[in-house]
């Protein structure tokens, strides 16, 4: 009798073990970290990877050559103090992002490309929206770092004391569209080590099976 209960209580335990690791993921974000979740617009996502190990990339993001100009390969150093950061340290951002409301991560794309998929908790303000040679006016600029970035203008000069840690990504190493709002935002004055750029976009993102959502304003 004693023989059989410590049989069955060895089977039940077994048998939780194998539910424990049935129900785990298989394909990590890190060896610690299975996902996160995070707020878009007004929902909660959870980020993780594709599960199926068969996946293959999205095709819109297989292409490998585009013309360059404008598509050329971006340097893996934008400018001076702009930190170039990983899939890793977007990740950590986006969870830093849901009870710190001074980090904003931010999609550069056009809306079209923005409404294909973007990275859960992002924002879209397109590259033409913080660019005057593309007819984005001082006012509508000035609304932006203000009421999004949380800058703030004291007679005709910015204050950027307390304006926000931006998170800014594109389609990949080869989009010049975040490196243009970055180059426009350091023109402004805002300071470069409030400025994150993840280098890789939506193509690394895309190739490692996170988790996309469509665009939030």
């Amino acid at each position: 009798m004693k023989f059989h209960t410590l049989l069955t209580a060895g089977a039940l335990a077994l048998g939780l073990a194998f539910t424990g690791s049935a129900s785990a993921a298989a394909v990590n974000i890190t060896p610690d970290l299975e996902s996160i979740t995070v707020k878009h617009g007004s929902k909660m996502v959870k980020i993780m990877r594709n599960q199926d190990q068969k996946n293959t990339v999205n095709p819109a993001f297989a292409k490998t050559s585009r013309k360059c100009p404008p598509f050329c390969i971006q340097p893996a150093k934008l400018a001076p103090g702009v930190e170039t950061i990983g899939e890793v340290e977007v990740i950590n951002y986006l969870k830093q992002m849901q009870t710190d409301d001074s980090i904003m991560v931010i999609d550069s794309r056009t809306p079209d490309w923005a409404a294909k998929g973007t990275i859960p908790g992002s924002v879209n303000i397109p590259w033409t929206a913080l660019n005057p040679a593309k007819g984005a006016d001082p006012i509508s600029i000035g609304e932006i770092l203000e009421d999004k970035f949380n800058a703030k203008n004291l007679e005709g000069l910015w204050d950027y004391t307390n304006a926000k840690t931006l998170v800014m990504f594109c389609n990949g190493m080869w989009c010049g569209q975040s490196p243009n709002n970055i180059k426009n935002l350091l023109k402004f004055g805002y300071p470069a080590h409030k400025i994150k750029w993840y280098r890789g976009g939506m193509q690394d993102w895309e190739i490692l099976g996170l988790t996309t959502v469509k665009a939030a304003n």
